[in-house]
């Protein structure tokens, strides 16, 4: 995001509080879906040149169904000044998952368990990321599969980006949302990738050392990636720290290259 779009999430966020009510982040979510189905929605809530007084004449006209606390997050995202109307999209999805992940603290370990089950099952994968498939089609089959095995919220959050993937990679959203939803509630989430698993030991150290790093508890996901050869390759955010054999490699071809 722009330095504006940040700025504006950073704004909006402060609409949200605990005790938020619970269908919040869906309502958000399905805004972020009608807005961004239409472009002159888009442009006339996320234009930075529009007065905020008409902006939030517009929420009430078309969103006066919401929760309180819905309207209260949208009113407060169309009132600040986003880089662009992609972002400012981006920022109300974000909003909503964010609310999504205060009305349900273990949101954010249900999607990495989601990523999970979809990185195991080609099939899987191939049905729900295909661009061919019928939207209302990938949303039946992802409830077929969680039904009662899910909270109602880790459904809604799933179908949404299911049925929205707006060129992303579905694992690669679903580990978003589970990072967006843990930062809401006072935790990072690191995605460490090994070349083989890792011993209980092995992650109690990484995550004492995390968490001294961060200040604050982090949460870890592995990923095997036998390809790595060795060592270890960290994210938290957009923040990578690669000490894998195969970064090394690569680097010393680079150098060779020269």
């Amino acid at each position: 995001m722009g330095s504006a779009s940040r700025e504006a999430l950073a704004q909006a966020r402060t609409a949200l509080r605990a005790g938020i009510d619970p269908a919040t982040g869906g309502e958000l979510l399905q805004v972020a879906d009608r807005i961004a189905e239409s472009p002159a929605l888009a442009s006339a809530l996320g234009d930075a040149s529009a007065s905020a007084e008409a902006k939030g004449q517009v929420v009430a006209r078309l969103f006066g169904g919401l929760t309180a606390d819905a309207r209260s997050v949208l009113t407060a995202a169309v009132e600040a000044r986003w880089s662009n109307v992609d972002e400012f999209v981006a920022g109300v999805e974000e909003l909503g998952l964010r609310a999504e992940g205060l009305a349900n603290p273990a949101l954010s370990d249900d999607l990495l368990a989601v990523a999970d089950l979809v990185d195991r099952n080609h099939e899987l994968q191939l049905s729900l990321g295909s661009k061919l498939a019928d939207p209302a089609g990938k949303v039946r089959l992802v409830q077929r599969l969680l039904e009662g095995k899910a909270s109602a919220s880790t459904v809604a959050v799933v179908s949404h980006l299911v049925a929205n993937p707006r060129g992303r990679r579905l694992d690669a959203s679903l580990r978003s949302a589970a990072r967006i939803a843990a930062d809401q509630n006072g935790s990072d989430l690191a995605t460490v990738t090994v070349a083989a698993p890792l011993s209980a030991a092995q992650q109690e150290r990484l995550a004492r050392a995390l968490e001294q790093s961060a200040g604050r508890p982090v949460k870890i996901t592995t990923v095997i990636d036998p390809e790595l050869i060795g060592g270890v390759r960290i994210q938290i955010a957009d923040d990578v720290i690669d000490g894998s054999v195969r970064a090394r490699l690569d680097d010393l071809r680079q150098q060779l290259a020269v």
